[in-house]
C-alpha cells in the first residue's frame, strides 16, 4: 500500500481521530453550558466599595524562624495602615517568640506543633477580634515583602480578596525556591481551577497562575463569610491536615465557593532565609503536594 492507503486503513488513526472528535465535542458542549455560569451582576461583576479608613492586621505563622523574624516583623510593622502584627508560633524551639515580642508583635504561643494550616486558621480567627478591616496573611521566611500590601490592598475596593502570584520573573530574586518544576506545576493547577470555574463570557470568574502562594489580603466582611469553612463544625478541628501544604489553595477555593470576588496580583518573591519547614523544596515531597492539590481541586 502507498502512504495514502496506509493512512486510510490505519486502525490507530481512526482511534486518534475519534478521540480528537470526542474531546472537541465535549469541550464545545462544556463551554456552551457555561455561557451563563456565575454571571449574577450583584455577585460576579464590577462593584466599587472603597475601604474607608483602612486598618490592617498582618498574620505571620512561625516555626523556628529566629534568623529572620525580626526583619519580617519590622518590615510589616513599618507599612502604612498596619496596626496589628500577629505572630502565631507553632511551638518553636529557638528564640523566635522572644524576638517577635521584642519587636512589638502580639505573639500567640501554641503548646504543641499543630501544623501550618492550624496556625493560619488561628491567626485569621484572632484577626477578627481586632478592629482591622483588612487582614493580610503572609510568611515568616523572608520570601515576601511588606510593601506589596500597597499593591494588593487597593484591589479590595473592587474585590473581596487579592492573592499574590510569584510567577513574574522580573519580580523574583534569582535563586529563589520556586524552581521550574514548581512554577509549571502551580500554573497547571491554577488553570485547572480556572477551568472548573470557567465562564464562556469571560474565561472564568477568576484568573489564576499560582495556587500555592499564601500571601494575600482579604476584607473583614469576606473573611467572616468563609472562616467557618476552615474547621469541622462538630469537632472544631482544622479541616486541612497538619502535614498538608493545601491551606492557600483551600482558602482560595472556599472564597470561590462563597462567590467572593478574587483577583491575582503580581508580587515580589525573594530567596528563603533558613530551611523549608514543609520540605516542599524536595522533589518527592513537592510531587506529593502536587498530587494532593490535584485531588483536592477535582473533588472540591
Amino acid at each position: 500500500m502507498n502512504f495514502a492507503e496506509r493512512v486510510y486503513y490505519s486502525t490507530y488513526l481512526k482511534w486518534i481521530v475519534l478521540a480528537d472528535v470526542s474531546w472537541i465535542v465535549f469541550a464545545l458542549s462544556y463551554a456552551s453550558s457555561r455561557k451563563h455560569y456565575k454571571t449574577n451582576p450583584d455577585l460576579h461583576y464590577l462593584t466599587y466599595k472603597p475601604v474607608e479608613n483602612p486598618i490592617i492586621c498582618v498574620i505571620i505563622p512561625t516555626y523556628n524562624e529566629e534568623a529572620v523574624i525580626e526583619k519580617v516583623v519590622n518590615d510589616y510593622k513599618n507599612q502604612r495602615n498596619v496596626k496589628h502584627v500577629l505572630v502565631i508560633d507553632n511551638h518553636s524551639s529557638d528564640k523566635t517568640v522572644d524576638i517577635a515580642e521584642r519587636c512589638g508583635a502580639k505573639v500567640f504561643r501554641k503548646e504543641s506543633n499543630k501544623g501550618y494550616a492550624h496556625s493560619c486558621v488561628m491567626g485569621l480567627k484572632e484577626s477578627l477580634k481586632t478592629d482591622a478591616n483588612i487582614i493580610v496573611l503572609t510568611e515568616a521566611d523572608g520570601t515576601f515583602s511588606g510593601y506589596d500590601i500597597a499593591k494588593m490592598s487597593p484591589y479590595l475596593d473592587n474585590a473581596d480578596m487579592a492573592i499574590g502570584t510569584r510567577q513574574i520573573q522580573v519580580l523574583s530574586e534569582k535563586g529563589n525556591q520556586n524552581k521550574m518544576f514548581y512554577v509549571w506545576g502551580n500554573f497547571f493547577l491554577a488553570k485547572l481551577v480556572q477551568i472548573k470555574y470557567f465562564s464562556l463570557l469571560h474565561m472564568g470568574v477568576v484568573n489564576l497562575t499560582d495556587v500555592g502562594c499564601s500571601y494575600r489580603c482579604i476584607g473583614r466582611n469576606a473573611l467572616e463569610k468563609i472562616i467557618q469553612d476552615f474547621t469541622d463544625s462538630n469537632t472544631g478541628e482544622v479541616i486541612i491536615s497538619p502535614g498538608s501544604g493545601l491551606f492557600a489553595l483551600f482558602m482560595t477555593m472556599a472564597g470561590l465557593k462563597h462567590d467572593l470576588r478574587i483577583v491575582e496580583v503580581p508580587i515580589t518573591f525573594k530567596k528563603r532565609v533558613g530551611i523549608s519547614k514543609t520540605q516542599s523544596d524536595k522533589k518527592l515531597k513537592a510531587i506529593k503536594y502536587g498530587l494532593e492539590f490535584l485531588w483536592f481541586i477535582l473533588r472540591s
